[in-house]
């Protein structure tokens, strides 16, 4: 083996797995040597459950041994972030709040993968009750981007960004509001998957905005990300907001064609105030796809100027009724970032929120109309490289500029319209990877992953791993 296994993706791994020329023991082992090397300095890991996963991988083993093999997972190492439950376990939600509450259930996800034969290293860090795009933790340290120590892995699912970057872990799941999937896997230049909204069940996964929430796959690879939806999604009577959908074989979906795929460009919203190396950088991306055989439309989503109104007013809405009574009983427990965004979602009048619903519908209805002309809309996942840990501000094209309201412009959209949205790494900007974001109509998972794979294969990321500074 020319690589590590803690180096590979699942992908590459579990074929091995499974004609038995390798052991998830010694697979899990690997990856806790990764764990132990650079959680230190990563600050990724809340809770790491080392004993229970050995136990659990010497289980895979005596399964696989004995002909039963459960599928690409199966004694895969996975890391959960630390807002999705897990039966005996601690889940903090990155807050001091909920410090010391043990799950006495499984979140749903959590159980499909037990079932898929999955294991599991531990919790990873987060934004304080995913209400972030920094992971700048005020309860359990900052969460350090591994290409560069002093800057931020993105948010709120920043440990699992991390800790799939790094190799301390196969495969994550982290959830989206705003962007929380996609924005650290752009910063760590891996694979982040928003669905469909209703497609993979969120029960038993402590919500920010009920409306806007989703839940998925953080990967090295597009292949990886196909067979971890393929065990998260399913309807579950147990999540209001679950939606029954055909079963789609993902994997099999990656036939690597574009059979002349219409890719949507909006130059007036996902192309407006960029940082000028990201822009070349994507539209490098888009032209390596237009040479594999897809054709490039104009096209322009006029309501989107509302996008950022409506995504705040109902993320702001929603978080604030979710954390009333601490917010008033334990207001000094939140930290000094999240505490006046949930004041301030005291302020928006129920016409506020009802007129950002009612935007919302608009720029629903405006997309499914331009999905008519376009098969996916593609942009760049940050508009911006991911800045320094502690700063708010930084210079955009010669102005000052908030960095929270630029790091979810290009990936709000999506989840005001719960269309499904996909992050690939396309390269590298300053030394830091840069994500390519693909979004498309509702339930076009195998499609999004299908041009993120043709894409995958003329990227130039291919086996770039961080070499961390210290």
């Amino acid at each position: 083996m020319t690589k590590a296994l803690h180096e590979m993706a699942v992908e590459e791994v579990a074929p091995l797995i499974e004609t038995k020329q390798v052991s998830p023991v010694e697979v899990v082992r690997d990856v806790f040597r990764q764990v132990r090397k650079k959680n230190e300095t990563l600050n990724v890991y809340l809770e790491i459950t080392r004993e229970e996963a050995m136990e659990r991988a010497k289980i895979a083993e005596k399964e696989i041994m004995n002909g039963r093999y459960l599928g690409m997972y199966h004694g895969i190492p996975l890391s959960i972030k630390d807002n999705i439950y897990f039966k005996g376990r601690g889940a903090t939600m990155g807050s001091k709040i909920h410090e010391f509450f043990v799950s006495d259930f499984d979140a749903t996800v959590v159980r499909k993968l037990k079932q898929a034969g999955a294991n599991f290293t531990g919790k990873v860090n987060m934004h304080e009750y995913a209400w972030g795009i920094t992971t700048n933790n005020p309860h359990f340290g900052p969460c350090r981007n591994p290409w560069d120590t002093s800057r931020i892995p993105g948010g709120s699912s920043g440990g699992s960004g991390v800790a799939v970057a790094a190799d301390m872990c196969m495969a994550s799941l982290g959830t989206d509001t705003a962007g929380s999937i996609r924005i650290p896997a752009s910063a760590c230049g891996i694979v982040g998957l928003k669905p469909t909204h209703g497609l993979v069940s969120k029960y038993g996964c402590f919500p920010l905005s009920w409306s806007l929430d989703h839940l998925g796959p953080m990967t090295k690879t597009v292949r990886d990300a196909a067979g971890l939806l393929e065990i998260l999604v399913g309807f579950d009577p147990l999540d209001p907001t679950s939606v029954h959908a055909p079963f789609v074989d993902y994997q099999k979906g990656l036939t690597g064609q574009l059979k002349n795929l219409v890719i949507g460009v909006d130059e007036d919203y996902f192309f407006h105030n960029i940082d000028p190396e990201i822009d070349n950088i994507v539209r490098r991306g888009i032209q390596q796809l237009e040479d594999a055989g897809a054709k490039v439309k104009p096209i322009n989503v006029r309501s989107l100027q509302y996008a950022e109104y409506s995504e705040m007013i109902t993320i702001l809405s929603e978080a604030a009724t979710i954390h009333q009574k601490n917010l008033k009983e334990r207001p000094e427990d939140f930290g000094e970032d999240i505490k006046p965004l949930l004041a301030l979602g005291q302020l928006p009048s129920a016409v506020d929120y009802l007129e950002a619903q009612q935007l919302r519908r608009k720029i629903k209805q405006e997309f499914a109309e331009a999905f008519q002309k376009v098969d996916v809309f593609i942009s760049p996942t940050l508009p911006i490289v991911p800045p320094k840990i502690g700063e708010e501000v930084i210079e955009l094209n010669g102005k000052e500029t908030d960095i929270v309201t630029q790091m979810i412009r290009m990936t709000g959209p999506a989840n005001l319209t719960g269309l499904p949205a996909l992050s690939v790494p396309c390269g590298f900007a300053d030394g830091l990877p840069v994500g390519m974001q693909l979004m498309g109509p509702a339930f076009s998972e195998a499609l999004l992953l299908n041009v993120g794979y043709v894409f995958e294969k003329v990227s130039d990321m291919k086996n770039r791993k961080p070499v961390m500074n210290h």
